[in-house]
């Protein structure tokens, strides 16, 4: 494995590990609680993680998903469409999940991501983004882009639970 996949690997699994490093110890309840006037939790974060770097993983081999088209300026988000609360709920813990379950999940797919990153013949080759607001139009992204994404995704979230953790019990991953 040449250096640059193994820097991607590494950056992944440290800001992995900088979210894992947050809900350790806690409760499934303190899981699902809200600290914050932000609707996310640890256990949703943890979720909506793993669910994510599924996804562009997938991304990577596949290219855009072919799913249901959803005009995200239009939404109703008192009452939302099936479609955007499926993935209002990707960022929720439910009831019927336990962090341990969501902790396994989201190392499995951190396996198969690495996995990826080893093996994926070509980290210049690129898909085109699929349509939404937040995506300039007609735009493409590299393997190495979308695995770079990943990593600011995790980061980005591995924060927001420091701050939500912080605000559970002021335990700090780091400082």
């Amino acid at each position: 494995m040449d250096s640059e996949r193994s820097d991607l690997i590494d950056s992944l699994r440290r800001h992995r590990g900088f979210l894992r490093t947050t809900v350790q110890g806690i409760t499934d309840d303190e899981a699902r609680k809200r600290t914050t006037v932000s609707e996310l939790t640890l256990g949703g974060l943890v979720k909506h993680v793993a669910a994510t770097e599924k996804d562009w993983a997938r991304f990577v081999t596949d290219g855009p998903a072919q799913g249901p088209s959803i005009d995200w300026e239009s939404v109703d988000w008192s009452n939302p469409p099936p479609e955007v609360q499926a993935f209002m709920d990707s960022h929720r813990m439910t009831e019927d999940e336990t962090l341990e379950g969501l902790l396994a999940t989201y190392d499995e797919v951190a396996a198969a991501t690495d996995a990826l990153v080893e093996s994926v013949p070509d980290l210049d080759a690129s898909q085109p983004l699929p349509p939404a607001p937040w995506f300039q139009a007609g735009a493409r992204w590299s393997a190495r882009r979308t695995f770079l994404h990943v990593i600011a995704e995790t980061s980005q979230h591995s924060g927001h639970a420091d701050i939500i953790r912080e605000a559970l019990d002021g335990q700090k991953t780091m400082g």
